[in-house]
């Protein structure tokens, strides 16, 4: 059995893995990374984040030419759909990006290991050995001797393994019928019915998509709200779009058992008055996601892990075994690629003595629906519940020229400043490019900003990014256009 010996070896090469193993050669380590999948990026770029977002485009440009484009004077015959063509596009999108991470991997001289790993503990010498099983198929391409195992050595490991969809309690994914993302990303055909299982970001993207191009879409959320973790007026606000869009919702409702007939099933659920039933084509369960960490020894390293699974660490990144780290999906904090993308920097610059830090208060969220949902910091909920005195400042984009120019007047930006510092706390924005908009606030929040500091710059005009002068000003109650 051969032995490799780097600096740091990172298992998983999605967002977290893969910006970490870059961060680190910039900063002089020898670097190889495992990942399981033959094409590098994770879930996030290979079946999450791109290709949702490439289908959320696509299916946006669908509805604009169906429903707006006569409003526009631009007149058209009604628009097909080309099904395969549009997953064609989502594809090359994919392979494109993750062609781009395997060129920057080559640029940096990372070494890439396509296989399942495993910590195993120390060797003679201190560093940590990593058992390598590599994948059938390119393995000649990508080791350098065609051994059954490969054990690879290093100071450190990052362990960067992401996560996987959770299931319903009893209702097995079959990735037929009963789904997760991965299959709702690649559906070969319209389904006449999706039944999505959750009101959270995943669910309400996967079921604008496939609403936007015809077909009939029924949320099931067993909380009494959607988007439990966003501000409430503005998650009410995009649960009033999504309904004039066609999504139908039980909310406060329990996906009690599924049962398959041919290729459709039956959905049986309670609202809490009693049990009924409703057939569909499709179960697109999207009720969360849990950390990756089986099979990689981590019970037998003595790694600890918490409650939920996630892997306990310290403010350096590191586990409870000393040379081992881990960021991402595995650690505490929410799910997101740009979340793991900071850890990994942060990690490796940390063991490099850098005082690098992740400021978490201002990590921005985002719902890729139409209108979309972008927020960062506290909301009033939240505000209220800790018993901190704030003031509100709030701008409608139907007041917004460049907005009704684009025939988006749909949400609002929203400020909550401090009532004494005027200090910005939270920042929800609802309407056309929210992800795009909310950078702002994640600038400004991040220097310790005020309402007064965003009003007092200015902003071009015509302009989405207006609205964040004016709720800005209207914290104060000084909005000009409002």
């Amino acid at each position: 059995m051969s032995e490799t010996t780097f600096d740091l070896i990172v298992i998983g090469a999605g967002p977290g893995g893969y910006v970490a193993a870059i961060r680190a050669t910039q900063l002089g380590m020898k670097v190889a990374v495992v990942d399981k999948r033959s094409t590098l990026g994770g879930v996030c770029l290979n079946e999450g984040c791109i290709p949702s977002k490439a289908l959320l485009d696509s299916s946006e440009m669908f509805a604009l030419a169906r429903d707006k484009f006569a409003s526009h004077g631009i007149a058209i015959d009604p628009p097909r759909l080309d099904l395969d063509t549009m997953m064609l596009r989502k594809d090359d999108v994919v392979r494109k990006l993750t062609d781009g991470i395997a060129y920057l991997f080559k640029k940096n001289g990372i070494k890439r290991f396509h296989g399942t790993a495993v910590l195993t503990g120390k060797n003679p010498d201190g560093r940590h050995q990593v058992e390598l099983t590599p994948a059938a198929e390119g393995q000649q391409s990508l080791l350098d001797a065609p051994a059954a195992t490969l054990t690879l050595a290093a100071t450190r490991v990052i362990l960067a393994t992401g996560s996987e969809a959770a299931g319903l309690s009893g209702i097995p994914f079959d990735g037929q019928v009963v789904v997760s993302a991965r299959e709702a990303l690649a559906f070969g055909r319209l389904p006449e019915h999706l039944i999505v299982a959750g009101g959270g970001y995943i669910g309400l993207e996967m079921g604008s998509v496939w609403r936007r191009l015809g077909v009939k879409v029924t949320v099931i959320e067993m909380l009494p709200q959607i988007l439990p973790n966003m501000d409430r007026q503005a998650a009410d606000t995009l649960y009033r779009s999504l309904r004039k869009q066609g999504i139908q919702f039980k909310l406060g409702t329990r996906i009690i058992n599924v049962r398959r007939i041919g290729s459709k099933a039956i959905v049986e659920f309670n609202d809490g008055s009693g049990s009924e039933e409703i057939d569909c084509d499709k179960v697109l369960v999207a009720i969360g996601r849990r950390p990756l960490t089986a099979g990689l020894g981590l019970e037998e390293l003595g790694v600890r892990l918490d409650w939920q699974g996630r892997v306990v660490i310290d403010r350096d990144y590191q586990t409870s075994v000393p040379g081992v780290y881990a960021i991402g999906d595995l650690v505490p904090g929410p799910m997101l690629a740009h979340k793991a993308m900071e850890e990994g920097t942060v990690c490796v610059e940390r063991m490099m003595g850098q005082s690098s830090v992740v400021e978490y208060e201002y990590i921005p969220g985002v719902v890729y629906t139409w209108p979309e949902g972008a927020s960062v910091g506290r909301t009033e909920e939240q505000l209220k519940e800790s018993g901190i005195t704030y003031k509100t400042g709030r701008f409608n984009f139907a007041a917004l020229g460049r907005a009704r120019c684009m025939d988006e007047t749909e949400g609002f930006v929203k400020i909550l400043a401090h009532a004494e510092t005027d200090r910005v706390l939270g920042v929800h924005v609802v309407g056309p490019r929210a992800s795009d908009l909310i950078a702002e606030a994640v600038a400004v929040m991040s220097f310790g900003g005020t309402a007064r500091d965003i009003a007092l710059t200015c902003h071009a005009h015509p302009t989405l990014s207006e609205a964040f002068k004016e709720a800005a000003l209207d914290v104060h109650k000084e909005a000009i256009h409002a």
